[in-house]
């Protein structure tokens, strides 16, 4: 195993730090913004900037350059580019939902996907989590980034619809928890074509209109583009 220092305390650096060290790494601490990062290079073999994206070009320039230390970031949007001026350049992002506190370590541990580019080592540090890595040209991470959004957050954003519709209704979100969960096994056994159910994927406009009148004008519009592209996976026309 390596040694390696994080820039970047948040809640990614602190889960990879408790990951890495669990995986049998030494982690030479984490870096914050009052600390001195210049050195941060020196006497590593791996540097990880753990910072907001916006953020990661300017403390990668801030760093002193050393040949043989690999300087990776975690971000899924950004290339190697923002790591310039450091020659041994990686992307390592995880693509897991990170909680804070200590189970963000354990969620890193154990069969985690990673988007990986660059120099090799990454790979060595996916291999010792336990992970799998799925490698992302650089020119293709934004649009990677915003499949991982769409498979991520808009899903939060969705079952937050659920219970914002459910709730006066006197029915509670965990039973749509259990119905999503239902949905998401079928299309890891079947793919999402097949998965589909539905008043969309069977063709039946008039449920769905039925839907859209009965739903508070706030969440009509969601509904419809959802449906829309409901639509497109059944292959039926749109509307």
């Amino acid at each position: 195993m390596g040694r390696m220092r994080i820039i970047g305390p948040g809640r990614a650096g602190t889960a990879l730090a408790g990951a890495m060290a669990a995986s049998g790494w030494t982690v030479d601490g984490l870096l914050g913004r009052g600390d001195d990062q210049a050195a941060a290079a020196a006497g590593v073999d791996l540097l990880v900037i753990a910072t907001p994206d916006g953020a990661v070009a300017a403390t990668a320039a801030a760093v002193v350059p050393v040949a043989t230390t690999v300087v990776a970031h975690l971000s899924g949007a950004l290339g190697l580019d923002a790591l310039a001026p450091h020659v041994r350049r990686a992307c390592l992002h995880p693509l897991v939902s990170l909680p804070a506190g200590p189970g963000g370590a354990e969620r890193l541990l154990g069969g985690a996907w990673f988007a990986v580019t660059g120099d090799s080592l990454v790979g060595e540090v996916v291999g010792s989590l336990g992970g799998r890595p799925v490698t992302v040209a650089a020119d293709d991470r934004v649009a990677y980034h915003a499949a991982a959004v769409v498979a991520s957050n808009h899903l939060v954003a969705l079952l937050g619809q659920v219970e914002r519709i459910a709730a006066p209704l006197g029915v509670p979100l965990e039973a749509f928890l259990d119905l999503a969960a239902g949905s998401l096994r079928n299309v890891r056994e079947l793919g999402p074509a097949d998965a589909l159910t539905g008043p969309a994927a069977r063709g039946d406009e008039a449920t769905i209109d039925a839907h859209l009148a009965a739903l508070d004008p706030a969440e009509r519009s969601a509904y419809e583009v959802l449906a829309e592209q409901a639509r497109r996976l059944a292959g039926r026309p749109g509307r």
